[in-house]
């Protein structure tokens, strides 16, 4: 496998184990009856971070070209045709991690998901399809996006039936 190989599988594919085992834990690990409320959390947290972020970055594009472009080289991963500010792989990535980490409380989980984040943004950068600005913001504004659990409900859920005792 070469070093390219490995670049492209951290910054494109562990995108995908943030994807399955957050939608593990997102779906069977929140009790039935709190899903609709979580879910709904989910989705203005998420929805709430990706906004903000293309609103920034339609004020602010620290460059026009990627890394890559300016370098004069091939990508070394998956990116979409604009400037890259901020990254969405990191942005998604975060928001994953931060309703795993929120709405089921689950450590080992959450801190997986952390980790996993930080070697999409390693990779992302030594693909040169972003800087580090672009993923350090991506982090950032998928973390903004997070405010939506505060306040909004117990730490830890409660089973039904200790709340009726």
């Amino acid at each position: 496998m070469t070093y390219d190989e490995i670049v492209r599988i951290i910054a494109d594919g562990a995108l995908a184990p943030v994807i399955l085992i957050g939608s593990y834990m997102l779906i069977f690990k929140i009790p039935k009856g709190q899903r609709f409320q979580a879910y709904c959390r989910i989705l203005l947290a998420g929805l709430t971070a990706y906004l903000l972020a293309k609103l920034a970055a339609t004020v602010y594009q620290p460059d026009i070209a990627r890394p890559f472009e300016l370098l004069g080289q091939h990508a070394g991963a998956l990116f979409l045709n604009n400037p890259g500010f901020p990254s969405d792989h990191t942005l998604f990535a975060t928001a994953i991690t931060c309703a795993v980490w929120f709405e089921t409380k689950n450590r080992s989980v959450s801190l997986l998901l952390a980790g996993l984040v930080v070697l999409i943004s390693i990779g992302r950068v030594l693909a040169l399809v972003h800087t580090p600005i672009d993923v350090i913001f991506g982090i950032i504004f998928g973390l903004v996006g997070s405010l939506w659990y505060f306040n909004s409900r117990p730490a830890v859920y409660k089973s039904t039936s200790s709340l009726q005792k």
